[in-house]
């Protein structure tokens, strides 16, 4: 009997409210990002949270957009969102963006000024820091915050109406100066900010502060368990506060430990700042750790989902290994993708025994853990390249490959033996010479000859160029952010190579995002800048190499 999994903290949290009947609709969870980015893989995890706890106690998960700094966001930041959430495989039940509670919210806001417990303050940002206090010392009152209610309304109203400039005023919570948590020392609930907005165009020239917007739109949705990181966690407090003194309905915060990915960076910031500065090549660079550039890279939606899964949840910040989430690809993609045969440093081999002139057409499976997948036409004929590292003129013991008096089976094809080769002035061999074994051909092989070593091949007058964007990790260190300095000193220089490869014929087509085995290489994916003739594939990850492995034995 397989072993049951264990429950994580919040699986443990949602059966005990289902238990005593605390959802009596089932539960809600919502995720909430802010379109001022594209998603990255920290985001990943909590799509694959949100929307997997909605899915395995029945419930329901809404999308929304925390759009309440008109100054970053764009509609194109939302339209990306949107796609890579369907692309992961998750469909929202509903989406709302906080903009659709602008109205709601500041009526909400008028509600707690006419209690009392929020008052407009002319301080600027500066005067507002340095009456704050410290976790010893407690802040200042505000001169401003025993202001009326008439006055606190009419002032909110003319904040509204923009009759003040941006920074002139703000609208506080007053909750308590001093208050351990500095974060409930009369917080700002709304500021001004003259910029046009994405939804909203110039209707609103006051925003809600995060604080006051997410726990509003929460309850107004009737979100049960609202799930954030744990950098959140002193936010606590001060959303119940609210939710508290509004009288609304009771929704709670939840937090759990982000997971940060080494030889990256996961600050949306500093994403940006590698976008705008021409480090990479854009959001969905191959490198950067976006679910689009993972994307791009040919990383299999499944693949992340894994990881994330695997990965879980936790109440502790810790650095993940990029080398599990290459796993992750590397299994899912050894089970969907088909194979091809790909060579990087040709070098070229004649078959002296084989008619020059005549071609043939093998047959050559697809993916051999996928039987459905099924097979391709592969020409050969007399003159072929194959790898330059899979010939030695001195071979030492346990190379499997090629060399003088050596013999080797053609993937799919026959067996071969090297009868000789020829350098260059340098040194360097430029042809090798073989026979082959008329009877040993793949699928029909009467030859009763038995060789240890496979390498794969390409016809030379069939072969095909293609161009070849090579990834390494983005960055030289495994935690850049924790690093002195400017994070962007710890930039690889060559996380990205260019080179050139032949190809089989039938790959040269094949359309952009899909993700193949180049065998014997690794994985690779049609780029959408491949043009007819001109196929450009992005490396998405390697394979493990036998005799590297004797390599580092010896």
């Amino acid at each position: 009997m397989a072993e049951e999994k264990s429950l994580n903290f919040l699986e443990e949290i949602i059966e005990a409210d289902l238990a005593t009947g605390k959802c009596p609709d089932g539960i809600q969870t919502r995720f909430p990002p802010e379109p001022n980015g594209y998603l990255h893989i920290g985001h990943a995890s909590s799509i694959v949270l949100n929307f997997g706890l909605a899915k395995k106690y029945g419930g329901r998960c809404n999308l929304r957009f925390d759009d309440t700094n008109p100054s970053t966001e764009e509609t194109e930041y939302v339209e990306n969102i949107q796609q890579d959430i369907q692309w992961l495989g998750y469909q929202w039940d509903s989406r709302h963006f906080a903009s659709d509670y602008f109205e709601q919210l500041f009526q909400f806001a008028q509600q707690l000024i006419r209690a009392g417990k929020a008052y407009v303050d002319d301080s600027s940002a500066e005067e507002i820091a340095a009456t704050k206090g410290s976790l010893t010392e407690p802040g200042k009152e505000s001169p401003y915050r025993n202001r009326s209610v008439e006055d606190n309304l009419k002032l909110f109203q003319a904040m509204r109406a923009g009759q003040f400039a941006d920074g002139e005023k703000v609208l506080r919570a007053k909750v308590d100066m001093a208050h351990p948590n500095l974060l409930l020392r009369d917080p700002i609930m709304y500021r001004i900010k003259k910029a046009h907005h994405h939804r909203t165009g110039d209707t609103w020239c006051i925003y809600p502060m995060y604080d006051f917007a997410h726990g509003q739109s929460d309850s107004i949705e009737q979100v049960t368990h609202s799930i954030c990181t744990l950098e959140f966690i002193h936010h606590r407090p001060l959303y119940d506060w609210f939710i508290e003194q509004l009288g609304i309905f009771p929704s709670h915060q939840y937090e759990f430990a982000r997971r940060n990915l080494s030889y990256t960076v996961m600050s949306k910031r500093k994403l940006l700042q590698l976008v705008q500065e021409g480090h990479v090549a854009g959001w969905d660079d191959p490198r950067m750790p976006t679910i689009s550039g993972m994307r791009r890279r040919g990383y299999p939606a499944a693949a992340i989902r894994q990881f994330c899964e695997t990965v879980g949840i936790a109440k502790r910040e810790n650095v993940v290994d990029l080398g599990l989430l290459e796993f992750c690809v590397r299994e899912q993609l050894n089970k969907t993708a088909n194979r091809y045969m790909m060579v990087l440093n040709p070098v070229k081999l004649i078959i002296t025994n084989y008619p020059e002139g005549q071609t043939e057409s093998l047959e050559a499976e697809y993916n051999p853990e996928d039987t459905h997948a099924g097979s391709r036409e592969l020409p050969f004929s007399n003159t072929l390249w194959i790898e330059r590292e899979d010939f030695m003129e001195a071979p030492p013991k346990k190379f499997f490959r090629l060399g003088p008096k050596l013999m080797v089976r053609l993937k799919h094809a026959y067996i071969i033996e090297c009868t000789d080769f020829k350098k260059d002035a340098e040194g360097t061999v430029q042809e090798i010479y073989c026979r082959y074994i008329p009877e040993s051909r793949s699928g029909s092989d009467t030859s009763g000859i038995h060789v240890k070593g496979t390498i794969h091949w390409l016809s030379a007058p069939h072969a095909q160029e293609a161009d070849l964007r090579l990834y390494d990790r983005l960055f030289r260190v495994e935690n850049p952010s924790d690093e002195s300095g400017d994070f962007k000193e710890y930039l690889n220089p060559d996380s990205l190579h260019h080179s050139k490869a032949y190809i089989e014929p039938s790959l040269a087509a094949i359309p952009s995002g899909t993700t193949f085995q180049a065998l014997r290489k690794g994985y690779f994916c049609a780029d959408r800048d491949s043009q007819a003739g001109q196929p450009v594939f992005n490396s998405t990850v390697g394979l493990k190499d036998a005799w590297a492995k004797e390599q580092k034995k010896a």
